[in-house]
C-alpha cells in the first residue's frame, strides 16, 4: 500500500452524500458567504469534522470531499473581500511560518507527480493543494487575534463534547452513530476485546489524537475566565475521545500535554530542560544496545501497540535515507514486514516528499516554538498573555508526540492547520511587546499594535 496522497485512481465511483450532510453543508455555504468574518470559523468548522471525510460528490472522474468544496466557498469569500475592501487580509502579512508551510505544501504536492511521472495522479495531487493551501490559507484568514483564537476554541471544546458522547455510545452499543452517514464502518473496530471508538474520523488513533492535542487549549479556555464551561466540558469530552480511542499514541500526546502545561513553575529554565533532553537521548544511544528511537518501542499503553512497528519503521527510515532524500520514495513496502503502513507523520512526509518536503515540516514546528517563546519573553509583565503563549506551547509539544505515532491524514489536518494559524494570531509581531489584553478586545487593538 502507498501513502495516502501517493493513491490515485481509487475510491467512490459514485456520489456518496447523506441528505442530511447536504443540508448542512448548503447551510455551511450560506453561513460562510454572509456572515462576519469573526463568525465563520464557527460553521466551517463544524461542517468540516462533523461530516466524514468520505461524503463527496462525484464529478467526472473526480471526488469532490465536503470539505473541499467548503474550503473553496471560503476561497471565494476572502477573494471577494479583496476585490471590494482591498486591504490585507493576513494581518502583519506573511511571516517564516507561512513560508515554510508553502514551501513543505509545494513540494509535497509536487514530488509524487515527479516521482510517478504519470499524469493520472494530477488531479489528486491538485486536491491536495487545494486543502493544504486553500484550508490554511483560509483559517489564516478566520484566526487572527485573540477574540478570533478564543471562538475557535469553543467551537473546538463544542466538536469534542459531543464527539466524547458520541464514542461513549460507540463504546457502549457498537455503533458508530457518524457510519449511517457513510464515510466511516457503522461497527466500530475491535482490538485485544477493546472497541477503538472513532466518530467520525477515519481512525481511532486520529480521533484520540484530537482530543489529545486540544487539552491544553481547553485548559486555557477554561484558565481564560470567559468559557470555564465550555473549556471544562472541551477536556471532559478530550479525556473520554481518548480513553475511548484505545490507542497509545493519544494517551502519549496528552500526557506530553499535560506534562508540558505543568513545566510553567520552571519556564524561565527552559533552555536548561531543552539541552538536558537532548544530552539524555545521546547518552542513552551511547549505552543501548539497539539505536535510541527504539525508546518507543517500550511505550505500550493499550497493551496492544505496535510500538516495535514505530520503531522499526524510523530505523527503516533513516537506514534507507538514499532511496528517499530527492523526492520521496515509492519502495518503503520492500524495506521490511509492514514498511508500507507509515504511522509516523514525520516517515510519512519525508517518503512523500523528500529532504525539503521533510525539512520545511521540521521548520514549520521549530518556528512555532520559537515564535512562541520570544513573544512569551516579550510578555513579562503579562502573565495571562504568557499563559496563552504557554498554553499553545504545550498543543504543540502534544502533536509532535502524536506526528511520531500517525500521520494526519483526514480532517484532522485542519485542527494543526488552525492551530498553526493560532500561533500567529496569538503572537503578532516579535518587534515590540504585545498589548496588555484584559479579556476580550477587539481587532483593532491588534491590528494597530502590529503596524
Amino acid at each position: 500500500m502507498r501513502p495516502e496522497n501517493f493513491d490515485y485512481g481509487g475510491g467512490a465511483s459514485a456520489t456518496v452524500l447523506h441528505p442530511v450532510v447536504l443540508v448542512g453543508m448548503v447551510l455551511s455555504v450560506i453561513l460562510v458567504l454572509t456572515l462576519p468574518r469573526r463568525k465563520i470559523v464557527v460553521p466551517f468548522l463544524l461542517i468540516t469534522f462533523l461530516t466524514p471525510l468520505g461524503q463527496q460528490i462525484y464529478i467526472a472522474g473526480t471526488h469532490w470531499l465536503v470539505l473541499r468544496i467548503m474550503i473553496l466557498v471560503g476561497c471565494v469569500r476572502v477573494f471577494h473581500q479583496k476585490l471590494t475592501t482591498g486591504g490585507r487580509l493576513v494581518p502583519n502579512g506573511l511571516g517564516a511560518i507561512d513560508w515554510a508551510f508553502t514551501l513543505w505544501a509545494f513540494y509535497a504536492g509536487l514530488a509524487p507527480l515527479l516521482l510517478f511521472g504519470e499524469t493520472e495522479a494530477m488531479p489528486l495531487q491538485f486536491a491536495f493543494w487545494i486543502q493544504a493551501f486553500g484550508g490554511y490559507f483560509f483559517l489564516r484568514y478566520l484566526i487572527r487575534d485573540v477574540d478570533d483564537i478564543v471562538t475557535a476554541a469553543k467551537t473546538f471544546a463544542v466538536l469534542a463534547l459531543i464527539f466524547g458522547l458520541c464514542m461513549i455510545v460507540e463504546r457502549i452499543y457498537w455503533i458508530d452513530m457518524f457510519g449511517y452517514l457513510g464515510g466511516v464502518p457503522v461497527t466500530p473496530a475491535v482490538r485485544a476485546d477493546r472497541i477503538r471508538a472513532q466518530a467520525s474520523f477515519s481512525h481511532p488513533i486520529l480521533a484520540g489524537c484530537f482530543g489529545a492535542t486540544l487539552t491544553p487549549l481547553f485548559y486555557w479556555l477554561w484558565k481564560h475566565g470567559k468559557a470555564k464551561a465550555l473549556g471544562a466540558l472541551g477536556m471532559m469530552g478530550s479525556l473520554v475521545m481518548v480513553y475511548l480511542s484505545a490507542s497509545s499514541t493519544p494517551a502519549a500526546a496528552f500526557a506530553g500535554g499535560i506534562v508540558a502545561l505543568f513545566l510553567w513553575p520552571i519556564r524561565r529554565y527552559m533552555r536548561a530542560v531543552r539541552w538536558g533532553i537532548v544530552l539524555t537521548l545521546a547518552a542513552l544511544d551511547l549505552i543501548m544496545k539497539a539505536p535510541v528511537w527504539f525508546i518507543i518501542a517500550r511505550v505500550n499503553v493499550t497493551g496492544s501497540s505496535d510500538a516495535y512497528h514505530r520503531a522499526m519503521l524510523i530505523d527503516n527510515f533513516v537506514r534507507h535515507f538514499k532511496d528517499w532524500w530527492l523526492i520521496g520514495t515509492r519502495e518503503n513496502g520492500n524495506w521490511g514486514f509492514d514498511m508500507w503502513d507509515t504511522c509516523n507523520g514525520f516517515v510519512q512526509g519525508a517518503e512523500a516528499g523528500g529532504l525539503v518536503a521533510f525539512g520545511a515540516f521540521i521548520a514549520v514546528i521549530a518556528l512555532g516554538f520559537s515564535r512562541l517563546g520570544k513573544v512569551r519573553d516579550l510578555a513579562k509583565r503579562n502573565r495571562q498573555q504568557q499563559w496563552l503563549y504557554w498554553s499553545l506551547g504545550a498543543v504543540m509539544f502534544a502533536h509532535v508526540l502524536a506526528y511520531f505515532g500517525v500521520s494526519y491524514f483526514d480532517q484532522t489536518q485542519m485542527w494543526w492547520f488552525s492551530f498553526l494559524a493560532m500561533v500567529s494570531a496569538a503572537a503578532p509581531s516579535l518587534q515590540a511587546p504585545p498589548p496588555r489584553l484584559e479579556g476580550r478586545k477587539s481587532v483593532e487593538v491588534l491590528e494597530a499594535h502590529a503596524q
